[in-house]
């Protein structure tokens, strides 16, 4: 049997005495898009920022690509090159262009000389629509480019698997789409994606599965389908209904 891409296993994360997650188990295997639903409070971005060790795991197992990123030598900067990561802030930097926001990472991480890292850039630019706009400061463009520009810069370390925390919450309404669009795109392509959101029509519509998290613990989980038009858990459905208002 293929190993998933990214396997969570047994993990816990507590704050002192306040458990976050309590023993969190998860297989995404390559390709898929895996979507994370929940109130807020509930772990979904502790365990996304557990996934590249923004966030120490009190126990428990993250492996891509069947490495084990919590043990002990392991090349952390390595592994973190592998898990693309875009927040719910853009996180640009206001002084360099978008081309120059892009290639930073891969003249200071990856080493590559500029010709080679702005050839990089314009390529992960072009994947999210914004080749045109190299030249732009992010003061000059809109909320919902910069989100893709963080995209590309992440896209541009060319990641196994692409974390999304919240990607349109900052977001204007109208600017939402393009946002969706550029992740429903890396989905076609093949890229492997753990996503906390609440756009649950996307997820609807382009999820593999659906996960629902409450209390740092998987509920429920299963086709987008079965989850938002059958749930089983009583908390999945007090949720869905809240959420629909």
């Amino acid at each position: 049997m293929k190993r998933p891409m990214l396997e969570i296993a047994g993990l816990f994360k507590a704050f002192g005495e306040n458990a976050i997650l309590n023993g969190i188990n998860l297989k995404v295997p390559t390709g898929e898009l895996v979507f994370v639903i929940g109130p807020s409070g509930s772990g979904k971005s502790t365990m996304l920022r557990c996934c590249n060790r923004l966030e120490e795991p009190t126990s428990g197992a993250i492996l891509i690509e069947g490495t084990d990123i919590c043990g002990l030598g392991v090349d952390i900067n390595a592994m973190r090159r592998k898990v693309g990561m875009v927040f719910q802030s853009f996180n640009l930097y206001p002084h360099l262009n978008v081309r120059s926001n892009v290639s930073l990472a891969l003249r200071k991480v990856l080493k590559l000389p500029r010709a080679e890292a702005d050839e990089r850039s314009m390529a992960a630019l072009d994947l999210v629509g914004l080749a045109q706009r190299a030249d732009f400061f992010p003061s000059q463009i809109s909320g919902g480019q910069q989100q893709r520009v963080a995209i590309a810069r992440a896209l541009a370390l060319e990641p196994k698997v692409m974390l999304f925390d919240e990607p349109t919450s900052a977001l204007d309404p109208e600017l939402v789409g393009s946002v969706l669009a550029v992740m429903r795109d890396l989905k076609a392509s093949g890229m492997t994606m753990l996503v906390v959101s609440h756009e649950m029509g996307f997820a609807r519509e382009a999820a593999d599965r659906v996960i629902f998290m409450d209390g740092g613990v998987i509920v429920e989980e299963g086709a987008p389908e079965a989850v938002f038009g059958a749930p089983k858990h009583e908390r999945t459905q007090a949720f869905l209904s809240r959420v629909r208002g």
